[in-house]
């Protein structure tokens, strides 16, 4: 049963969000409204900038261990929009349950559409590795569009032949730029702040010229074996809720491990509010738990 906050917070977004978004995709006010949202740096964390790769912020508890387990982590936004600071929220959650985080600031559209990311994410991925960390001690997590790029990382890793993370944890990933899911239309109404228009219209900066089914731009077409160990969350609510148990479903038949939840209620990507939201401190502790299991497993 979903808490009172839940649907208060279903509430306030569908009032003050997405009546307001606006019609016209306007990039630039869009990025400046959001950015004027970002919160204070959250307590209790150490935030640095660096170049891992591409540019970034590395977000840890002080005295971590330095052979702490890493997670790099990849913010959603639709490829167009936020960035490591809108998303302190969720990587200091993911610090203080003892990662050292590291959140690069890929290049985005439409100045930088596909495959700007996912380069990005490779480059970060490789820098990890080039100072030392070992596969086995890193994972990767993202969530919507980040979630997705998380998944085309895992593939061109794979497809290169380079060593994989322990596993990896997706919130609300958007694995369909086809934009082909029947919840795109089924929840249009039911989805606290995304539009099925908007989508089609972020979907198309990124894309530019490339197929919208290529793999490393909708992993949900790819050829899913060999993948590391998976955790999803997806609200039951959400436009995007295809994109997770249709990836879930193709994974598992790809004989890899995955697990999915379907959370009611909770509107895309609940986790940022987790410092008053019940129900996203316990998603992000529960993928934490999965994500340091395999961490264990894989240093065996």
């Amino acid at each position: 049963m979903a808490s009172w906050q839940a649907h208060a917070i279903d509430a306030a977004l569908r009032l003050f969000v997405k009546r307001r978004l606006p019609q016209d995709l306007d990039i630039a006010k869009l990025r400046a409204r959001i950015d004027r949202m970002a919160g204070r740096p959250p307590k209790g964390v150490r935030i640095s900038q660096a170049r891992v790769g591409c540019l970034g912020e590395w977000v840890e508890v002080p005295g971590v261990a330095t052979d702490a387990p890493v997670m790099l982590y990849l913010h959603g936004g639709g490829y167009v929009v936020c960035s490591p600071r809108t998303h302190r929220p969720i990587t200091a959650f993911f610090a203080h349950a003892g990662f050292r985080v590291f959140c690069p600031d890929y290049r985005m559209a439409p100045e930088h559409p596909f495959p700007a990311a996912v380069d990005d994410a490779l480059s970060s991925y490789e820098g990890l590795l080039s100072r030392g960390v070992r596969p086995g001690m890193i994972v990767v997590a993202g969530d919507s569009a980040g979630g997705g790029l998380t998944m085309a990382l895992l593939l061109a890793l794979r497809d290169r032949k380079r060593p994989l993370p322990a596993a990896a944890a997706l919130l609300s990933p958007w694995t369909d730029l086809a934009l082909t899911g029947d919840t795109i239309r089924t929840n249009a109404r039911r989805d606290a702040y995304i539009n099925g228009p908007a989508a089609v219209k972020t979907a198309a900066l990124y894309v530019g010229s490339a197929d919208p089914r290529n793999p490393l731009v909708s992993p949900l077409y790819a050829d899913l074996h060999g993948m590391p160990p998976i955790i999803i969350h997806v609200g039951s609510r959400e436009v995007l809720r295809d994109d997770s148990t249709r990836l879930a479903e193709r994974i598992r038949t790809a004989g890899c491990e995955v697990v999915i939840s379907v959370w009611p209620v909770l509107p895309h990507v609940w986790q940022i509010f987790n410092r008053i939201l019940p129900e996203g401190s316990q998603s992000l502790a529960q993928m934490a738990d999965f994500l340091h299991k395999r961490v264990l497993k894989s240093e065996r």
